[in-house]
């Protein structure tokens, strides 16, 4: 599982500077989104500064989908005048999930899991709402908003109609809701986990149970925060979120809560698997002992039999003390006959005590 993709930058550095650790294998792109009297402009541009020309119409969407180059990223920032903090946290990968408010415009920052090929990873999501722009920066695999975009194109939608607060809220409903795939998983793996652990609980079960309870503690510390970001839009009443938009945004914090409460049952339930597999050990390992006392107990009568002919005390000397048992012509069968019989009194006498 690849928890965070954490950047950082280099001690020393002067806050706010944009500085790049790591080279993107591929360009990030920007696409422009944006709604004039009912008209939808939707298009690609290659630089930050054509997107000054749709910043006076009332809703505008800049996409950036890659890791943008830091030149890029300061370009955009001069165009938006978005603050070099909130700039250097895009870049700078792996940060917590937070909000900050500046003049005129909110910074938001969530995480995504996603799922690809049976593991997880996360990415970063940056948001920038102003009053009249909304700027989304991730690099997570595929399409991620197509969604809202196409909504968004629609000229009936709710999302052409309102304005980039209710944008905000529309990404931020999908990036919640994200999770749920992911859980389902979980819960499907939890469920196979609790069918092996049934039936023939192994090592590589115990090893499984440890993998996953150690992912959804990352998944719980990724994702608990998020409910507190979703309730600070709610709580403190920012000025660029309309009062419409409210009701949508406790929707969204009741799926982020949602969420939390299902990662601490699967917590649970982990746990719970944990203390079966150890008593399961536990059960196998007394089943194991009660075996080997059984045979222990039947071998200590034959033991004592043989042990005491052993001593092979003749009666040549006529000696009254003497074993006449030696000199009998049936005496070797007779003694396995006695052993036998007392393996069988033995066995007989342990099933009716149900010990085995």
């Amino acid at each position: 599982m690849t928890y965070f993709n954490k950047d950082y930058h280099p001690p020393g550095t002067e806050p706010g500077t944009l500085v790049g650790r790591e080279v993107a294998a591929t360009a990030a792109t920007l696409h422009i989104t944006s709604i004039d009297n009912g008209k939808t402009i939707d298009k690609q541009v290659a630089t930050p500064e054509e997107c000054r020309e749709f910043l006076h119409l009332p809703a505008t969407w800049i996409q950036v989908h890659g890791k943008p180059d830091p030149d890029v990223l300061r370009r955009l920032g001069e165009v938006l005048e978005l603050h070099p903090l909130a700039l250097e946290d895009v870049l700078n990968a792996g940060q917590r999930p937070k909000i900050d408010v500046f003049d005129d415009h909110l910074f938001v920052i969530m995480n995504l899991p996603v799922m690809d090929d049976g593991r997880i990873s996360v990415h970063q999501v940056s948001l920038f709402c102003g009053q009249h722009y909304l700027v989304s920066v991730h690099d997570a695999p595929g399409d991620l908003f197509s969604r809202v975009h196409k909504r968004l194109l629609e000229s009936n939608g709710r999302v052409s109609t309102r304005g980039t607060d209710y944008l905000l809220y529309a990404l931020l409903d999908v990036i919640i809701d994200t999770a749920f795939p992911v859980l389902e998983r979980f819960g499907e793996e939890l469920e196979e986990l609790e069918t092996e652990l049934l039936d023939a609980p192994t090592r590589k079960t115990l090893i499984t149970i440890h993998r996953t309870r150690r992912e959804l503690v990352v998944l719980r510390r990724m994702l608990w925060p998020q409910r507190e970001v979703i309730n600070s839009l709610i709580r403190d009443e920012h000025p660029l979120i309309n009062a419409g938009t409210y009701i949508y945004l406790r929707d969204c914090y009741d799926h982020a809560v949602q969420i939390i409460e299902l990662l601490e049952t699967y917590r649970d339930m982990l746990t719970s698997m944990l203390d079966v597999y150890l008593s399961s050990i536990s059960n196998r390992t007394n089943d194991v002992m009660r075996v080997l006392t059984i045979i222990a107990t039947i071998f200590i009568p034959l033991t004592f039999i043989v042990g005491v002919y052993g001593m092979n005390f003749s009666n040549n000397n006529r000696s009254p003390w003497a074993m006449p048992e030696l000199n009998w012509y049936y005496g070797y069968p007779m003694i396995w006959g006695v052993m036998i019989v007392v393996v069988i009194g033995l066995l007989w006498y342990f099933k009716r005590k149900k010990w085995f």
